[in-house]
């Protein structure tokens, strides 16, 4: 975890957010607290969270709409639901338009909602890495593509029983080092 963790707290009562900031003290999160649903839209349009964690019964805006919102919006931020009133149906509204990963009853326990942030921000993590590696993959299809089409055929690759590639004789040495050069270029190119 590192210091770009930020952890959004969205609750109308301020006794709630400074309580959660207490029991997460320890924790390596930048914490910030809003005192309801528009509030945090507005600050997760100026900063990154990766978890986000909201009341269900706020004035205006309650809980599962805001987090639906999220959804809708940051759809990579983790959504984590704490209510006083743990009723069937604020449950399931909650879990269908916001997709929420935990949901917790207050009083809550601070070990748990510890354990359960942590396996949240590396969910986020995890996701966030595939999603890297998916735009590497996607990158490298591409450069291929343009390989293929400005040297038919080298995408033929043919390995020795060592791993090595095998290159036909046809490719002379100044085709590889332009292809080399090629690839370079398109790598430092954003």
């Amino acid at each position: 975890m590192t210091d770009e963790t930020r952890i959004l707290l969205v609750d109308d009562e301020p006794h709630v957010i400074s309580a959660l900031v207490r029991g997460l003290d320890e924790e390596p999160y930048l914490i910030t607290g809003a005192h309801g649903g528009q509030e945090a839209l507005d600050l997760m349009a100026q900063h990154r969270y990766k978890v986000v964690i909201s009341d269900e019964k706020m004035p205006g805006m309650d809980g599962a709409e805001f987090l639906g919102a999220v959804k809708e919006r940051y759809p990579e931020t983790v959504r984590i639901m704490l209510t006083g009133h743990a009723s069937v149906e604020a449950t399931m509204r909650a879990v269908n338009s916001g997709e929420i990963y935990r949901f917790f009853t207050k009083p809550w326990n601070d070990t748990e909602l510890k354990l359960a942030l942590r396996s949240a921000v590396e969910k986020y993590d995890l996701e966030e890495e595939n999603r890297r590696l998916l735009r590497t993959v996607k990158r490298q299809s591409q450069e291929l593509k343009y390989l293929e089409k400005s040297y038919p055929g080298i995408t033929d690759l043919r390995r020795e029983a060592d791993g090595a590639i095998r290159i036909d004789e046809e490719i002379t040495e100044e085709e590889i080092a332009g292809i080399i050069a090629g690839c370079n270029d398109a790598e430092r190119s954003p």
